[in-house]
């Protein structure tokens, strides 16, 4: 037994591959947010109106999320390396794109496509993962980092966005990918090895396109709506979205190889487990980029100021994702989901008491307190899900949880950001759409100035307060859903995993979007 172990360790090469598949998966995380303190920036430059700031902050992670799946069932029957080396090829060009776009529309297209090669990244780079360790617990250690440094991306995009605009012009938080994308591209071939592919099933491309012009179309209408008012025209595309959207699920329903397995969400621990992945990602993705612009806009702070204050709670979250599975090994599964969404709820309310004339020591101690049910929930979400269904869904169970991440953060500034605009409208000097068209009118009197940044906090609290309600009832509803863990998760043989309805063999085995064929990912 002890020589078969052996034979198993990982080697130098093992660990150099998961170094450079990190830094991809890092750069994927961190565009998702990225842009939150760099909007300012974008505005001056650019002057988007009020969707097109919203959809170029989204629709990077809409598309992510749409295409996550579909792109992981494409790796399987393809190559996932191939995939993967093609994904970082135009992730590359994509960021070139959007670094030098000259206009609004130029630039969303681009984070587009900075999207598109996003959800080719994923999927295929924990597939290789797992050809680098046969050791089903390096593996899983392995899973582990992966998974805090998806997590790490997302907290400090903000800040690494904001450390580049103190010194370059906005474009730089994009040109940053390129050296990270270059060297991997050289040392790949080198380290990691292709991946057993397998070609059974296919991909439905009715079911891609029916997931993809569903949700553009719900969340055009959304926006256009909450910035514009009522019309007709826009109500009907927005009820085109939702049938559409409709024709989806139950075409999956139907399907020997959905894209989406709806029938997991049968079981309440998956369906809270796929929310929690949701929500708590909306909400931060929501207040970030809120919070960003009163700092800069608001208050008036120097915007590398502004990502240094994001620091303290952007670190806190990180090592949460690192600690959670020792925290969950104690307290049991169930316990960690419900005070995730307690925190997460007591942090947002802190926001409350932010004013136009000041508020940066509240909204410090709202990041730091919301950040480790943060980092809770972004640790804990796809190994619930997984260990919630039956083995051989494994697979479906990890590409669901992967997309409601993705989703999530894209809903947040979507609809909480619609949210805010809305009541912005409502409440503002009604000369402009968003705060930051009205501020950068010329000749403005100070009470008009003054007006828009209070219409503008009045929005941030909204959206905070909406936020923690949401995350209070699902936290009433973990506890009445998901049941107490029997026994510790050390007892079950490995941190992160264990109480009832958990297998070992299930956690985290494959990539997001393999559809199942858990073994593909091994040699």
């Amino acid at each position: 037994m002890k020589r078969t172990t052996d034979i198993h360790q990982p080697g130098p090469r093992a660990w150099l591959g998961l170094a450079v598949i990190l830094g991809p998966v890092l750069l994927v995380a961190m565009d998702g947010s990225v842009l939150f303190l760099a909007m300012p920036k974008v505005t001056e430059a650019l002057a988007p109106t009020a969707d097109q700031a919203l959809w170029a902050l989204d629709i990077y992670g809409f598309v992510v999320g749409s295409l996550l799946i579909t792109f992981g069932g494409i790796g399987d029957r393809y190559g996932r390396l191939k995939l993967l080396m093609s994904g970082v090829a135009l992730f590359g060009l994509a960021s070139l794109g959007a670094a030098f776009a000259s206009s609004p529309d130029t630039l969303i297209a681009f984070r587009a496509l900075m999207g598109l090669a996003g959800a080719t990244l994923l999927p295929s780079a924990l597939a290789v993962l797992g050809e680098l360790f046969a050791d089903p617990r390096q593996r899983a250690q392995a899973i582990g980092i992966f998974a805090a440094a998806f997590a790490a991306g997302f907290a400090i995009g903000p800040a690494v966005g904001g450390q580049l605009l103190s010194h370059f012009w906005w474009g730089s938080v994009f040109l940053v990918n390129l050296p990270v994308l270059v060297l991997f591209l050289v040392l790949a071939p080198f380290l990691l090895r292709e991946v057993a592919t397998s070609r059974t099933g296919r991909i439905d491309v009715l079911s891609t396109v029916q997931s993809v012009a569903g949700l553009l179309l719900t969340i055009y209408a959304v926006k256009h709506l909450a910035a514009e008012g009522w019309s007709t025209a826009v109500a009907a595309v927005g009820v085109a979205g939702l049938a559409v959207l409709v024709w989806f699920v139950r075409r999956q329903l139907t399907l020997e190889h959905p894209l989406i397995d709806f029938r997991l969400f049968r079981d309440r621990v998956f369906t809270v487990a796929i929310i929690t992945g949701l929500l708590p990602l909306a909400a931060w993705s929501a207040t970030a980029y809120l919070s960003g612009v009163y700092l800069q806009s608001v208050l008036g702070i120097p915007i590398l100021r502004a990502a240094l204050l994001a620091l303290p709670g952007a670190l806190l979250l990180t090592v949460t994702c690192i600690v959670t599975p020792m925290l969950v090994a104690r307290i049991g599964k169930r316990t960690a989901l419900v005070t995730c969404h307690l925190l997460v709820a007591a942090g947002l309310l802190l926001l409350l008491p932010v004013a136009s004339s000041g508020g940066v020591g509240w909204y410090i101690a709202s990041t730091v307190l919301a950040g480790v049910g943060y980092g809770i929930s972004f640790s804990l979400v796809a190994e619930t899900a997984v260990a919630a269904v039956p083995a051989e869904r494994a697979g479906s169970a990890a590409a669901i949880a992967e997309t409601s991440n993705e989703l999530g953060n894209a809903l947040g500034i979507a609809l909480l950001g619609s949210l805010s605009v809305l009541v912005f409208r409502l409440q503002g000097p009604d000369l402009a759409g968003t705060f930051g068209e009205t501020v950068a009118l010329p000749g403005l009197a100070q009470a008009v100035v003054d007006q828009a940044q209070d219409a503008f906090v009045t929005g941030l609290r909204v959206v905070a307060v909406t936020a923690a309600l949401l995350h209070i009832v699902l936290g009433l509803l973990t506890l009445r859903r998901v049941p107490k863990s029997p026994k510790s998760l050390e007892d079950e043989g490995g941190a992160g995993r264990g109480g009832e309805g958990d297998r070992p063999e299930a956690a985290g085995a494959e990539a997001p979007g393999s559809g199942g064929e858990r073994e593909a990912a091994m040699p």
